[in-house]
This record gives C-alpha cells, structure tokens and sequence, in this order.
C-alpha cells in the first residue's frame, strides 16, 4: 500500500481522536419549544388532573415553575408545556404521564416512574395516533418514553436520562416503540438506559439521536422498511442490531467503542434488503456482524462508502454468507479484516473496491486500483479467522511464525477467505458514485 500524503495522514489521525468517547457534555438538555400563544397558565398547587379534564381539544396548559405528582392522563386533542423547572415527579407507582390521541407534552421534566417492570412502568407512555413529545427532560425512570399500537408519533429533542447501574438487563428503555409505525424519533438524547427499542414497529424515521452507555443503542426486531440515518452511539455494548427486519436504511451514522465480548458496532441476524451506507464504525469489538443475513430467496444487503477502523474484527460473519455486497468501502486498521465462525468462507461475497490498510500490492498503471486482487493468505489470520479461540495469541511471536510458515512453505498456504478483485489504493471513502 502506498504511503498516504503529510497532510491526509494527520487529518486521519485528528478524526481518529475526534471518535474518544470522553464524558458526557455537562450542558445537555432538551429543546424546549417556545412557549404556545393562547395557553392556560397553571400554578404549582392546582389540580392538573383536574385541569386535563376540563380542557377541550385544542387547549394548552402552560404550567409555571413548581412541582406537580402524577400519574396524569392527557386526554385526546390536549396539551403540556413547561420549563425545565415545570417537574411532573412520579406517585410512586405506575406510568406518571398517558398521553392519547392528538396530545402533547412539551418542555417539562418528568422525574421518576412507578418500578414495575412487567407493566412498563415509564415516565412518558404514548397510547395513541398523532401525538407529540418534544424538548422534555425524562430521569430516575424506569422506562422512559414509550410508544404504543400508536401512529404518526413524533418523539423530538428530548433527553431521556436512564438509572443507570453495571447490570444493563436491570435498566429500562430509554426510548420504545412497539406496533408503532409512520412515527418519527429526532434529535433525542439518551444516557444510561438498557436499549433504545423498535419491535413490530414499521416506516419510522430515526434521525439525528444520540445513544451512550446503554445495552443497544438501537435494537429492532420484526420491523421493516426503517430508516437511521445520522445518529451517533458512543460506549453502548451495540451500536445497532437488527434482527428479523427487512427493507432497512442506515445510513450516515457514527458507531464508536463498542467493546467487551459482546461488543459490535453494526449487527444483523436474519435480515435482508438492508442498505448500509456512509457509516463511521470505529473502535468496536466488532466493526460489523451477520448472521444469515439475508434470508429470505432474493433479498440482498448493501454495504457501501463505510468506514470501519481500529476494531478487533472489521466484518465477522458467523457462517458462510452469500448476497452481500461490498462495495466502496474502508477497511482500515483493524486486526483482522474479516473473520468466519465455522470454518466457513466469504468468497460467495461480493467484494469491490474496497480499500484495504493491509494490502500488499501495487499500482503500476496509477488508476487507483491495485493491479493484484485482495486476497488475504496469513496463515495465522486464516487460523484466528477459523478457529475464534486462538484469537488470543494475535500479536505474539508464536502466531508471526506461523504466518512466516504459510509465506515460505507452499504447503502450509491457506486458501484465502474473501477475495476483492479491484481493490482500491486511497483509503478514503470514494464518493464519487
């Protein structure tokens, strides 16, 4: 590979920082709206409950700074606005805001939920088509916004704050959608929670989230033709995993330190017709995984214009994969390119133009294409790639003379697991398509 320009090579190295995880920024809070014209003030000491009862469709209630205990109920048509300081504190027990068809809640913070579990105890429960919840601040919740059998639901600027804790199953959701469709999630924030779920849910749009230190930054399950598109996950266990799921867009996110045993930036169980698209996965176990993906007879996935970088395995596939394809893509820096479980291969993947940080060959004619095609033949890569349980000896003396056997002695030469016939010298992403 050739040597990359001063310049290029330092502004790889400044994005390379600029992927630190580092703290979370102390300043985070949600978008509040501005304050609705025509709204019905309420004083902390009111009856809220009482207020939503008498409100007609179309009416707001602005509260003022103060206190106020649910659980509340927001009946259809009706709305909430507050402050950061206008606080909705849980009972106690159960869900401390329902809002119904039409509501909205707007710029409150909801502190707290009932503990239960099996009932979905949550801060903010959505049950109903058309609702908004915009700019509010949701913590010390087990769950915290849910979506329910809802429609046309817009979840926008909020910062849901989870209770945090190292065992990640014993923490909530911080956002939910079940049997949600057409709905949109934009620009919110979530820390510490356990998942950012989609299940039976279709057609939404998550756009613009950021997920930290969680379990699944998104998780979705029996849920097609969803779109992610510009969302950021730093330090969750995954970054994405979808399982089941098909006609699926992600595209444009960032998907960073996701590591430990489990750990994988992008993964897909049984899922097809999946576009992934000008993605950054770095500083993952696993940049990505597939696992019988596709599979339904005639649906393909896309993997174009990603860069994945400075993970112990670039792709992993956990058997023999075919209907993928690969094309335009940066592989860069990462132990091992690509890996198969099983004893498997990935020579039935399409492999194009990738840019690959360890390939050995040249460019006599200066097209930007190497003259020979990507086949990586380390033996020792081969051995880790087959066989997951050697994979601690990488790096050690032992396994660099096995990889010097495979060069020397014909006889030891593996047979290569992928093979990219047009690999491409510039390990930048070529957007030229």
């Amino acid at each position: 590979m050739r040597s990359l320009p001063g310049s290029t090579a330092f502004a790889l190295l400044l994005a390379a920082c600029a992927t630190s995880p580092g703290p979370a920024p102390a300043a985070m809070r949600a978008s509040v709206p501005e304050r609705p014209g025509g709204c019905r003030p309420l004083r902390p000491g009111q009856d809220l409950q009482q207020a939503l009862d008498r409100a007609a469709p179309g009416d707001v209630l602005c509260l003022e700074q103060g206190t106020w205990v649910g659980s509340v109920v927001v009946p259809p048509g009706v709305g909430i606005w507050g402050s950061e300081s206008s606080v909705l504190r849980t009972a106690g027990e159960g869900t401390t805001v329902l809002l119904k068809d039409a509501a909205s809640l707007a710029g409150v913070t909801v502190d707290g939920s009932g503990g239960r579990f099996d009932v979905l105890d949550a801060a903010v429960k959505v049950h109903g088509d058309g609702v908004r919840v915009e700019g509010v601040t949701v913590r010390r919740s087990v769950f915290g916004i849910l979506a329910e059998r809802s429609r046309r639901v817009i979840l926008r600027g909020n910062h849901v704050v989870g209770v945090g804790g190292p065992a990640l199953g014993m923490r909530g959701d911080g956002i939910r959608l079940w049997e949600t469709s057409d709905s949109l999630v934009e620009d919110n924030r979530v820390e510490h929670a356990r998942d950012c779920v989609v299940w039976y849910s279709s057609r939404n749009v998550l756009r613009g989230n950021e997920v930290r230190g969680g379990r699944y930054g998104v998780h979705l399950m029996y849920s097609h033709g969803n779109r992610l598109e510009r969302n950021l996950f730093v330090a969750n266990e995954v970054g994405v995993f979808a399982m089941y799921s098909r006609d699926l867009l992600i595209a444009g996110n960032q998907m960073l330190f996701s590591r430990g045993a489990a750990g994988i930036g992008l993964g897909m169980k049984e899922s097809g017709n999946v576009v992934v698209r000008d993605n950054l996965l770095a500083h993952n176990t696993q940049g990505l995984f597939l696992d019988n993906s596709p599979l339904v007879e005639g649906d393909r996935n896309l993997f174009e214009r990603n860069v994945v970088r400075l993970s112990e395995v670039g792709v992993g596939f956990l058997s023999s994969e075919h209907d993928n394809e690969f094309r335009h893509n940066v592989f860069r820096d990462n132990t091992a390119q690509v890996t198969v479980d099983g004893g498997g291969d990935a020579l039935h993947v399409v492999w194009d133009g990738n840019a690959w940080s360890d390939y050995a060959g040249y460019d006599l004619d200066g097209d930007g294409v190497g003259d020979l095609p990507y086949e990586p033949k380390d033996l020792g890569a081969a051995l880790t790639a087959r066989s997951p349980d050697l994979s601690f000896l990488r790096g050690t003396l032992a396994l660099g003379l096995v990889a010097v056997a495979g060069e020397v002695v014909p006889l030891f030469a593996p047979r290569p697991i992928l093979r990219d016939p047009a690999p491409r010298m510039n390990l930048e992403v070529d957007h030229a398509d």
